[in-house]
């Protein structure tokens, strides 16, 4: 079938469900993710003239002719030759030149290196992670769809890929991002590589993220720095973090005396630099299909605290047996009572505050409880 993203014309197969089939794969629902990209791509060729860009996994190389209609050298490469003939169709079927590569990614990698390296396989991007700190100059972006193990439902697998211990709570959706960033984080250092993340959403299926390099030493050093471990009650939602590689969970929760599960070593640094999302902001333009999502993600994330877990509100009233509140209303009472809040980009009903579990719920008892 045929399709058009981004003012571009695709040839791609029709596949209505994700990995059913043996044609090459082509997701609908990732037009926002693609969209986000070539916003990215844009900021950073017009700020720091950025030339080549590698995706890694080009399936039917909608995100690479992107790329090359932006003006970047793009090489596309799959290891299926199926997936790297559609990926020619669509170069031509757009006029637009761009190098096409039948080839696992890892082996690519380990002979060129390219300013902008795309990593968004099928399930955990963890297997090319090494060779993409090792082949790219200054920006490495990671799309992860194994959302089950990096959130904590599929605990063991999330041990195996991500040499990290989840924890499936509330705010599962950031457990995954931050868990995934831990692991990016501990590989670039691995080869004296700072990954600084500058932007990064959880969003529907997916963890998305870009990672500016830095190939000093110190620097990945002080990311190292930003690593640690969230320890949570799931008796009565209490969670705190605690900085370092070496956990020190306390025996009980220090807020109900419950038990305490341990999550990480995660990242626990800002997930995005808001210079940069500002500038990203500006590329998003109206011939995207998602411009208005891609704009209001971008804002929310930018409105968004720096603070390492969220809550649901929904989860917390359940917990206090009580109603819920419209979202705008229930934040209003922690920012009256002199807490910082804001909404979260995880969910309608997610929020972050400096607030504990016991004073939000002091602060957002809705007046007719009051009397």
């Amino acid at each position: 079938m045929h399709v058009t993203e981004g003012s571009l014309d695709f040839t791609v197969p029709e596949q209505p469900e994700a990995g059913v089939g043996e044609d090459v794969f082509f997701n609908p629902a990732q037009e926002l993710n693609r969209d986000l990209t070539v916003a990215v791509l844009r900021a950073v060729r017009e700020r720091h003239s950025y030339e080549s860009y590698l995706d890694a996994h080009a399936a039917s190389g909608v995100r690479g002719v992107r790329a090359a209609r932006e003006g970047y050298a793009a090489t596309l490469c799959d290891r299926d030759p199926d997936a790297t003939a559609l990926c020619r169709t669509n170069l031509d079927r757009n006029d637009l030149d761009g190098t096409v590569v039948t080839r696992n990614a890892n082996a690519l990698l380990a002979e060129e290196r390219f300013d902008v390296v795309d990593l968004d396989p099928f399930g955990t991007p963890i297997p090319f992670t090494d060779a993409a700190f090792r082949g790219a100059r200054h920006l490495v972006c990671v799309t992860a769809t194994d959302t089950a193990p990096l959130c904590g439902a599929h605990k063991e697998s999330g041990i195996r890929s991500y040499s990290a211990v989840p924890q499936n709570t509330e705010y599962h959706a950031e457990m995954g991002l931050r868990i995934l960033l831990g692991a990016l984080v501990r590989t670039a250092a691995r080869y004296d590589v700072a990954a600084i993340p500058v932007l990064s959403h959880a969003t529907s299926h997916y963890v998305r993220t870009y990672l500016a390099l830095s190939r000093r030493a110190s620097d990945a050093n002080d990311a190292l720095d930003e690593l640690g471990y969230v320890h949570h009650c799931f008796s009565c939602l209490h969670r705190e973090t605690e900085e370092g590689l070496i956990a020190h969970p306390p025996e009980t929760c220090p807020a109900c005396g419950g038990r305490v599960r341990t999550a990480g070593p995660l990242w626990l640094g800002r997930v995005h630099d808001d210079e940069f999302l500002g500038r990203v902001r500006e590329q998003v333009t109206d011939e995207m299909g998602t411009a208005e999502r891609a704009r209001d993600l971008l804002d929310t994330l930018e409105g968004e605290l720096d603070r390492p877990t969220h809550y649901d509100q929904h989860r917390l009233c359940k917990q206090w047996s009580r109603s819920a509140s419209a979202m705008d209303e229930f934040l209003a009472r922690l920012r009256a009572a002199g807490f910082a809040a804001s909404r979260a980009h995880y969910g309608g009903t997610a929020f972050k505050t400096d607030a504990t579990v016991e004073e939000i719920e002091r602060a957002t008892v809705p007046p007719e409880t009051e009397r």
